[in-house]
């Protein structure tokens, strides 16, 4: 898709705005209001990121159905013919945008001229904080949930588009959204935290595909993908020497595979410094494009940046605490 066919899509779906400030305990929202026009009404979203900010957001108002699992690559998803009749039964609809549904733009295009509220949540985000690889044709890396203090700025986006619908609980949104935009504040200080407490010698981050551009730059460490910052794009034998050869000669200790990125790359990587003497291993699966399983921590936002956060620490020589930000972490989260 060229880069001016992407901008008419984003005309043709149109723009949303909002606010955020105080908190609740636990990942739930809290609170209730008196029920709108609508009653309760239906959300469809696209991917788990999206999903969880938007239930975190509606509360009780809403029924948030997520069409991208946990462990799935929502840059080759296409919509199956059960997502499309969801799409089209919703009453609200959204997306990450910025390209990272692309497989799902011209459905995300028809649900959109049918009057439907549609709406990307990347839609309000400031251009001048976005990263544009040169190897991706002009169009923004698409993985802003790893900066935590952007993805704040989705969550504002989400209440104004609620409040949009539902006026008559406007003000319970954006009480919601800022609730939880203080569990963000406090979230993103903890990772800068915990990756700063890793030798600045040891903060290289290497892993399966470029999903951590953002995170290297808003907490400081080094990122280097094997793939592309799409997963469509193939490495080849060069990107794999490329990453040898820093791994040898900065002696990384551990790159890490992704829960939704196949591990070959990565195992091949790993092989291929071992053949050179460098003693390196996987330090932990990081969620990239996907949060963890529904009903667990990690299948949260929060849970899915706290473990990423805690594992990267971890591996590379810095200090976290064994369970992570809120004691919720899985054992099996760790290394």
């Amino acid at each position: 898709m060229t880069k001016s066919n992407w901008l008419w899509i984003a005309a043709l779906i149109g723009p949303v705005i909002a606010g955020c400030e105080k908190p609740v305990p636990g990942s739930d929202t809290h609170g209730t209001a008196a029920p709108g026009p609508h009653g309760v009404y239906t959300v469809v979203t696209t991917v788990g990121m999206i999903t969880d900010i938007v239930k975190q957001v509606a509360g009780d108002k809403a029924d948030v159905t997520g069409l991208i699992g946990s462990g799935v690559d929502p840059h080759l998803y296409k919509a199956t013919r059960n997502d499309i009749a969801a799409l089209q039964s919703a009453d609200v609809v959204f997306y990450s945008g910025l390209l990272l549904e692309g497989k799902m733009s011209d459905v995300l295009v028809r649900i959109a001229r049918s009057g439907k509220p549609v709406h990307a949540v990347t839609e309000n985000l400031d251009h001048e904080k976005l990263l544009e690889p040169a190897q991706f044709a002009g169009h923004p890396d698409p993985h802003v949930w790893m900066d935590v203090s952007i993805w704040t700025e989705s969550v504002k986006t989400v209440a104004s588009a609620l409040g949009e619908y539902d006026p008559d609980n406007r003000e319970f949104y954006r009480a919601n959204a800022d609730a939880y935009c203080v569990k963000l504040a406090e979230l993103d200080k903890y990772v800068r935290g915990v990756i700063g407490s890793i030798p600045e010698s040891q903060r290289v981050l290497i892993t399966a595909h470029d999903a951590f551009n953002y995170f290297g730059r808003a907490y400081g460490i080094e990122v280097m993908g094997i793939q592309g910052i799409s997963t469509e794009s193939e490495a080849g034998l060069d990107d794999i020497n490329r990453l040898v050869d820093t791994i040898v000669s900065r002696g990384v200790k551990a790159v890490f595979v992704e829960t939704s990125v196949a591990e070959k790359n990565v195992r091949a990587l790993i092989e291929g410094a071992q053949a050179r003497g460098a003693d390196v291993a996987v330090g932990g699966s990081l969620f990239s494009d996907a949060m963890g399983r529904p009903g667990t921590y990690e299948g949260t936002y929060i849970g899915m940046i706290d473990h990423n956060a805690t594992i990267i620490a971890r591996a590379l020589g810095g200090v976290s605490p064994e369970r992570g930000l809120n004691g919720l972490l899985e054992a099996t989260s760790q290394p």
